[in-house]
């Protein structure tokens, strides 16, 4: 496993994993959502087909394990492609859900604006919508630092950030999280994020070359998750499988020319020089 180095208690990440592991503790318990969880993996197993390397390499690192914890996310699709898979994440009742039925996943109680990994320890990091729950932009930044601090060189970052070109995460960003929360819009701290344009400047100033950039997960996401909940609950195992059939017929809309105005993830596969 890749040397860790452990680094100081921050202060600003305090406070913060207290509330990941109460939204873990949540969702383990009361939403399990399977049923739209089932699409979410299967749209980001295609993108990791499309983009990892073509042959096995060392060390994997995720940068989080909420679907993991939830299901079994990636990791069929990481393991086939490294030899090591390395999980991070802030909360331990996630790391906890994930090691228990995940056998072989090494993990990593960590933050991503400080990752306790030694320079070029990885040859590919993916980050599926974890740095888009920071308050501020430049805890992205600090993030995508550590990226490409321990990532080798010629090796791929695979990242996905929620899309300001959205409409309807323009409008998420405009209303208080309080209040989003509070009508059940967003059920977990969502905070800032970037254009697709912005984004690609960022990732090339830190020292990334953008290889591939496109736009995911094509469906009104919040109607597809309430649709999800509903259905999960009192349709047939026919009607799921139509209904995901649906929601998979829609990411077609990745190849037109408004994928970034459906699109809720941007998808960037960046590689270190």
């Amino acid at each position: 496993m890749p040397r860790i180095t452990w680094p100081a208690k921050h202060e600003s990440c305090t406070k913060t994993p207290t509330y990941w592991n109460q939204i873990a503790s949540d969702f383990g318990e009361k939403h399990s959502q399977q049923l739209w969880r089932s699409h979410s993996d299967a749209i980001n197993f295609t993108l990791l087909e499309r983009w990892l390397p073509g042959r096995q390499c060392e060390y994997f690192l995720k940068t989080d394990l909420f679907d993991e914890a939830l299901g079994d996310g990636l990791y069929s699709i990481m393991t086939s492609f490294a030899k090591r898979v390395v999980g991070i994440d802030l909360s331990i009742r996630t790391l906890r859900s994930a090691v228990s039925h995940l056998q072989g996943l090494q993990t990593v109680n960590s933050d991503v604006r400080h990752l306790p990994f030694a320079d070029g320890s990885f040859d590919v990091i993916i980050s599926n919508s974890t740095l888009d729950h920071f308050a501020s932009r430049n805890e992205i930044l600090l993030s995508l630092r550590e990226f490409h601090r321990v990532l080798r060189k010629k090796g791929r970052l695979i990242l996905t950030l929620d899309n300001l070109s959205n409409p309807i995460i323009i409008l998420r960003e405009l209303l208080p999280f309080r209040f989003l929360h509070r009508i059940g819009v967003v059920p977990y701290y969502v905070g800032p994020t970037y254009r697709p344009k912005y984004l690609r400047c960022v990732i090339e100033k830190i020292g990334f070359e953008v290889s591939a950039m496109s736009a995911i997960m094509h469906c009104p996401r919040i109607l597809a998750v309430l649709a999800a909940h509903v259905l999960e609950r009192t349709a047939t195992h026919d009607l799921q499988r139509r209904f995901l059939r649906c929601l998979r017929a829609m990411e077609r809309m990745e190849h037109w020319p408004t994928l970034y105005l459906t699109g809720h993830f941007i998808a960037v596969l960046a590689v270190k020089h």
